[in-house]
């Protein structure tokens, strides 16, 4: 990557340290139980420039921090990730043994050890964390494993922090936050993530909200009166519409645990993008004043969905609503080189328009 376009992304970061980013996370599995991962990415700021890279086993990987060195080494694993500005920065993604890995942003929460460069072989960048992740874990537990000897700290000072989501083909997920120099890991049986506050208190949010249901509520008499829903959804009054982390957390747990039963994973799939279109924020949204200097329409530049029971990553993009699949079992990652590719091409959405005959 240039000079120009990290000190971009640097700036980009810091600002939104201050706006807030938001990404949004959900979990769903079949009845058959394939396990499915899906995820927002947003960013007002200006257009991310994304990629697919595919990461064949072996390569080998430099890191860098905002400080120093930071780790080397091969991976042991194959993977295909989405990174965005620098083809390193791999922020979601899956590997060939099923595990899942990706970044959100938390800004105000977390803090990072101090950087030490006698500690270098130990040290990952926040941005590189997910890309050493996807390349060496085979599952959560060995994920685990790994964790307890990595030291992460920030690759841009000042651009805030970020938190993580691994998850595995078994079902099992954590999330990994720094806070105050330590890493925590807490199991994710809710599989939702979104931004700040951290991970424990929007488990704890939740419990504000356990009055909530799907469909409409029965009539109740007041006095003389009866109360009749006015239509279907009236269960779901006081359900946080904000775009904030915590609505959008409780949002995406009320959403994935009243989903219908899926039969397979084609439709857990299909419906975990439906979900998300709720998340999709336009960019009004986030400007004061009606303001647009970056033209986007939405801050939510991309969508994926990864079934890690059969080993595929779909994703659709902010100018392109069609959904897209990149099968894992169609790569050997034994052989496959190093590559990356835009993530999308196109720079407005395609209409198509219909003719109709007399």
């Amino acid at each position: 990557m240039k000079t120009f376009h990290l000190a971009s992304l640097a700036a980009a970061l810091l600002a939104a340290s201050l706006n807030s980013s938001a990404c949004t996370g959900i979990s769903l599995e079949s009845t058959g139980s394939d396990k499915i991962v899906a995820r927002t990415i947003e960013w007002g700021a200006s257009v991310l420039n994304s990629n697919i890279v595919v990461v064949p086993r072996g390569h080998q990987s430099e890191t860098q921090t905002a400080y120093g060195p930071g780790m080397q080494y091969n991976n042991t694993l194959g993977y295909v990730g989405l990174s965005i500005e620098d083809k390193s920065f791999v922020v979601e993604g899956l590997n060939e043994k099923g595990l899942s890995a990706g970044l959100f942003f938390f800004p105000g929460y977390g803090t990072y050890p101090t950087y030490d460069r006698t500690l270098k072989q130990q040290t990952l960048s926040d941005m590189d964390f997910v890309a050493w992740v996807l390349g060496n874990a085979e599952s959560v537990k060995s994920a685990k494993e790994m964790l307890s000897g990595i030291r992460l700290t920030e690759r841009f000072k000042g651009a805030g922090t970020v938190h993580y989501r691994i998850a595995d083909k078994s079902g099992e997920q954590i999330v990994v936050e720094i806070i105050e120099g330590k890493m925590h890991i807490f199991d994710n049986p809710i599989g939702v993530l979104t931004n700040s506050p951290g991970f424990q208190w929007q488990m704890t949010n939740l419990n504000n909200y356990l009055n909530l249901k799907p469909g409409h509520t029965d009539s109740v008499n007041w006095s003389k009166v009866t109360l009749r829903s006015p239509g279907m959804g009236s269960g779901m009054v006081g359900l946080p519409g904000d775009i904030t982390p915590p609505s959008r957390f409780v949002r995406a747990a009320f959403m994935t645990a009243t989903a219908p039963q899926l039969k397979t994973a084609d439709e857990a799939v299909l419906y975990s993008f439906k979900i998300l279109n709720a998340f999709e924020i336009p960019i009004g949204l986030e400007l004061k004043n009606q303001e647009n200097p970056t033209g986007l329409l939405s801050a939510t530049q991309w969508t994926s969905v990864t079934d890690m029971s059969n080993a595929r990553l779909y994703f659709k993009t902010m100018n392109d609503a069609r959904i897209r699949l990149i099968d894992l079992k169609d790569i050997d990652f034994g052989k496959v080189s190093y590559q990356s590719r835009p993530l999308e091409t196109q720079q407005t959405e395609p209409i198509e328009k219909i003719k109709l005959t007399h």
